[in-house]
């Protein structure tokens, strides 16, 4: 027997009990006549005990040991007389009457510690070692707990876990595809799926009202923080439902997962409107956690002979509570931020109401102190605020304020990851215009239902098309989203034409889900979410990476088992593919 209890289990109710535990060697204390080591397993720590005088020989042999051996011991439980309250066993040590080594282990690249001295490159090549660490193997047992949480709410709602197959057909909407060449069918490819939508379709018309799937999905994206090559969703489906019923229920699967995990009642989640959000944050996953709403100031600007603000099609800003005293540098810092690249803008201007009551402004040669006074009006700024305004095209100067509002939440600390503020977003365009291509392309998917009242707009003025569309978004991150689908073969051929399809292509492509809509296809809607980015929200963590148990680096690659990489002529020759150097 290698271990009758864990090390995590033992406390004062143990005292004089044998025990037998089994685990990793985390430091040893040599004090000269004792000898003490903190044994770890994945339960917690328990300090073992040695004594030179009553076991020499024993002693010996534990001060051999070194960091991360793999070590089985006998004892009696003890009451240790130096207590650590921080630890659950920390009131007891284990006397050692027998001590086995398992398995010798070389040094480790980096300290297995709550705070280790190993950079990220180097704890994911040796990735095994960094999940023995307390934070990530508490993040992946927080994922674990999700997981059984959102199983058993979607189970008490009669819903049905069914698997969809991972090899599919490459579709051309949507992100990249990762492809696999099919060895039986030479010159022809699989697809991973970048989700199960389709299948999750045909389950509808087949009669399966309710379904869901833990899933893993696969996009070739560039990747950041909240993206990876392959992640993983909780993908749902139900038939018979409009779009309130869908946000009920998932609002309800979300309230669950905060009240079970983190013991906290959200109460209703809000909704706001596509276009509300871009006006009023300039994003449609904004950040509500804090105010600092963007306010339109064209009526106030124009025809002043200031040609940034004359010749933009949109003047905006936001006001900063209490910047007032932003020193010339801080400023400075903040127009070079929106200048990057990522951001685009041209310029910041500011417009500062003093703590005396003056107003300061960097345009002052253009505009008096009485109109000055009528932008504080707008903003209903009081002394000591700070407003920041930009100019520009509309859609461009509003995700540029979007990104300064974010920064600024930042830098004043209103961005607290121990707060929690979801909002559901309607009302989404259906389509939007991509200057590449030149033609339309579906916001979501384009089995996206549009709002009934708006269908008569898509020959005339397809960009008023609102979709029956949903985002859930927690602190600025998307979390979730879906809609109401298409069910009928009328309006998915009319959806497709919109697209761009010819009548072939979209035959060749999806034929098959237009041919399963005449055989009875219900209405019906559902939702995906985000698993890795849910659980990552919950552990207060900024990537992905940290909730994944053996995730790929910001190139896409896991370095730790050297993936991707070439594979033998043989192989390629067996595949009927020819590579040229």
């Amino acid at each position: 027997m290698y271990r009758t209890h864990t090390c995590g289990q033992l406390n004062l109710s143990h005292l004089n009990t044998n025990v037998t535990l089994s685990g990793w060697v985390q430091k040893s204390r040599d004090l000269g006549g004792m000898t003490f080591i903190d044994l770890r397993d994945r339960y917690g720590i328990t300090q073992l005990v040695f004594n030179m005088e009553e076991n020499p020989e024993l002693c010996a042999q534990a001060r051999k040991l070194g960091r991360e051996y793999v070590i089985s011991v006998d004892g009696n439980v003890i009451e240790r007389s130096s207590k650590n309250l921080k630890l659950p066993t920390g009131e007891i040590e284990i006397k050692v009457s027998r001590l086995e080594t398992l398995n010798a282990a070389k040094l480790p690249p980096f300290l297995i510690e709550d705070e280790t001295d190993g950079g990220e490159d180097l704890r994911l090549k040796y990735r095994y070692l960094d999940l023995r660490r307390n934070p990530v193997r508490n993040n992946l047992m927080l994922r674990h707990r999700m997981a059984q949480e959102i199983r058993k709410y979607l189970d008490e709602q009669n819903f049905m876990e069914v698997e969809t197959p991972v090899l599919i057909k490459s579709t051309p909407e949507g992100a990249r595809d990762f492809v696999v060449p099919s060895r039986m069918n030479p010159g022809q490819f699989y697809a991973l799926p970048q989700s199960p939508q389709t299948f999750k379709q045909l389950l509808m018309v087949s009669g399966f009202d309710r379904y869901f799937q833990i899933v893993k999905c696969f996009r070739d994206e560039d990747l950041r923080a909240d993206r990876q090559p392959e992640f993983t969703q909780i993908d749902c489906e139900m038939a018979f439902v409009e779009q309130e019923d869908v946000l009920n229920l998932f609002e309800g699967l979300v309230c669950h997962m905060f009240k079970t995990v983190k013991d906290l009642d959200l109460g209703s989640i809000p909704r706001l409107t596509y276009a509300d959000a871009m006006r009023l944050y300039g994003s449609d996953k904004p950040d509500t956690r804090f105010e600092m709403l963007l306010t339109d100031m064209n009526h106030l600007v124009k025809g002043h002979s200031f040609s940034v603000f004359d010749n933009a099609e949109l003047v905006a800003g936001i006001r900063a509570d209490g910047c007032a005293n932003y020193t010339r540098k801080q400023l400075d810092e903040l127009t070079d931020f929106v200048k990057r690249p990522q951001i685009g803008a041209t310029g910041l201007v500011y417009l500062r109401y003093n703590q005396d009551g003056t107003l300061k402004s960097s345009v002052d040669k253009f505009y008096s102190e009485g109109e000055l006074k009528k932008w504080a009006g707008a903003y209903n700024a009081k002394p000591g605020d700070l407003i920041l305004i930009m100019a520009g095209a509309e859609e461009k100067t509003r995700k540029q304020l979007n990104e300064l509002r974010l920064e600024m939440g930042s830098r004043l600390g209103l961005r607290d990851k121990n707060i929690f503020a979801p909002l559901w977003v309607v009302d989404f365009p259906l389509l939007e215009w991509d200057e590449d291509t030149g033609r339309f392309h579906a916001m979501h998917h384009p089995f996206t239902s549009p709002k009934p009242q708006d269908i008569g707009l898509l020959d005339s003025n397809p960009k008023e098309v609102r979709a029956n569309a949903y985002d859930l978004v927690i602190n600025g991150t998307e979390i979730g989203g879906g809609s109401i689908r298409i069910h009928s073969r009328d309006v998915q051929e009319m959806m497709f034409k919109h697209l761009g399809f010819t009548q072939q292509e979209a035959q060749n492509q999806f034929g098959f889900l237009m041919d399963a809509f005449e055989y009875g296809a219900p209405p019906h809607g559902g939702i995906a979410f985000g698993f890795d980015r849910l659980v990552s929200i919950f552990a207060g963590l900024d990537s992905i990476r940290d909730v994944i148990a053996f995730p790929k680096n910001n190139s896409g690659r896991d370095v730790m088992i050297d993936s991707p990489s070439a594979i033998s002529d043989d192989q390629l020759k067996e595949l009927k593919i020819q590579t040229t150097i």
